[in-house]
């Protein structure tokens, strides 16, 4: 264990040190939150607002504008928690392969370590600086909440999205170490880094909702843990928020609302299951952890 310690040490070391990684490796927030500021954020609340007139005939036009705004704000915060987990990760691992350019995991790889402890501390590391960056967005976003006159969300919900941040973490930080076992250049994890930080938004339904996007292309996110992981921590974020917003409409316009925002993740006939959601997440951190372990074994059969 004292070996799997030293190593998680300095790969955190390693990346909080370096102020331009963690700059870049929270780029993809930046854009979201730009998106939202400038452009995304007042259509999909005004897009709200609309939606609360068809359903509900006159209302306070005021009040539905304030909480459509932050119904949207709590929508878009879920929404970078994931994006966080999912660049922070990818950029702590890359150590990994700056480790390898260098010659230092040869280094690693010959001491007296099992390489199941080297493989811990890079996993480890990435999970530890992805659930604490994203802890870190939350706690900001909440400041930000209570700045805009908006209440914090209660202590169950907070505790519901620590434990979705670790679990996300830990996902990435799984699939983020098998990617680099297949990697063996700098100018190559950046184009993967670049490639990531790019796509996330979209298969995590962020930059545009779900409804924007195509039938086939929902079909494929269906089967990616970014879409699941991002409705999870929505549902999580917006509970309160929707109810005051859709106060004194049917359940169906909520329905609606979460159908097409990504909140709800229709499989078949039906909704997904929290507990499939939470599976399908274990699961590709599971095979990736797998995966890498027989990648591992064959490079060390190969070594031999």
């Amino acid at each position: 264990m004292r070996e799997i310690f030293y190593l998680l040490r300095r790969n955190i070391l390693l990346y909080f040190r370096d102020y331009t990684a963690v700059f870049f490796s929270l780029m993809s927030m930046l854009i979201v939150l730009a998106l939202m500021v400038i452009f995304l954020g007042n259509m999909n609340s005004e897009n709200v607002v609309y939606a609360l007139e068809e359903f509900g005939g006159v209302r306070d036009q005021a009040a539905d504008k304030a909480n459509a705004t932050y119904l949207i704000q709590m929508w878009t915060l879920a929404g970078i928690l994931v994006v966080n987990t999912v660049t922070v990760t990818l950029t702590v691992t890359g150590k990994m392969v700056e480790d390898e350019v260098s010659h230092k995991l040869v280094s690693l790889y010959v001491a007296p370590v099992k390489r199941i402890k080297i493989a811990l501390g890079y996993i480890g590391a990435a999970w530890f600086a992805g659930a604490v960056m994203s802890l870190f967005t939350l706690a900001a976003g909440e400041v930000y909440m209570v700045f805009c006159s908006h209440p914090l969300l209660p202590a169950d919900s907070l505790w519901k999205l620590t434990g979705m941040i670790l679990l996300n973490a830990f996902v990435y930080a799984a699939l983020s170490y098998l990617s680099a076992l297949l990697v063996h250049s700098n100018s190559a994890w950046g184009g993967l880094q670049s490639i990531v930080g790019t796509l996330v938004g979209f298969v995590g339904a962020i930059y545009l909702p779900v409804s924007m996007l195509p039938d086939g292309v929902m079909k494929a996110l269906k089967c990616l843990p970014v879409l699941h992981g991002a409705a999870i921590m929505r549902e999580i974020c917006i509970q309160d928020a929707l109810e005051e917003t859709f106060f004194g409409l049917p359940e169906a316009a909520k329905d609606i609302f979460r159908e097409q925002m990504g909140v709800t993740v229709m499989v078949g006939n039906g909704k997904a299951k929290l507990w499939q959601q939470v599976a399908l997440l274990l699961g590709y951190g599971i095979i990736a952890v797998a995966a890498s372990a027989m990648i591992m074994k064959r490079r060390r059969l190969h070594d031999r």
